[in-house]
């Protein structure tokens, strides 16, 4: 199967797996859900920097409710800000920041491929701002739906990177 943009495609769908706790949520009788270790970002983020053959602007830690960290590189062609999923390690660059986000993706920077080997998934524009209902959401909890049904995310990306309480 041929892969664009974050996505595995067939011929009949295209299909993005959500994890067990990628919402930060879970039920008290449940394990605990994972996280991306901050560190780990951090190192990803220097990788790309010289890859991008600039610097590091900035890392911030993720502020609760938020689910993300954030980071910026400032290079020859200006600015870049990253998000990075607290929960598990995908990725997704934005023009600004926010509290939280819904459609503000933007494409990744040909150097983004420099967190793929820190174990990070980068994720385009148009995936982030896919309907959930083309998401595979099979492996989430029932307290993941429970905050899914009450936040009422209309896209992935809003799913991913937001600000739930």
């Amino acid at each position: 199967m041929p892969s664009r943009d974050g996505v595995k495609m067939d011929s009949s769908q295209t299909v993005f797996r959500l994890e067990r706790g990628v919402t930060g949520f879970r039920h008290a009788s449940e394990p605990p859900v994972p996280e991306t270790d901050p560190r780990r970002c951090r190192r990803a983020w220097s990788a790309a920097a010289r890859r991008a053959r600039g610097q590091v602007g900035d890392f911030a830690e993720r502020e609760y409710p938020q689910s993300f960290h954030s980071a910026t590189i400032n290079d020859r062609d200006g600015s870049h800000l990253a998000l990075f999923q607290a929960q598990v390690p995908l990725a997704a660059f934005v023009s600004d920041r926010r509290w939280a986000y819904s459609a503000e993706f933007l494409a990744p920077p040909p150097w983004a491929v420099a967190l793929s080997p820190f174990g990070f998934t980068v994720l385009g524009a148009s995936l982030l701002m896919s309907p959930l209902t083309k998401v595979d959401t099979t492996a989430l909890s029932v307290a993941e739906w429970g905050e899914i049904e009450y936040w009422k995310p209309k896209t992935l990306g809003e799913l991913l990177f937001n600000a739930w309480d």
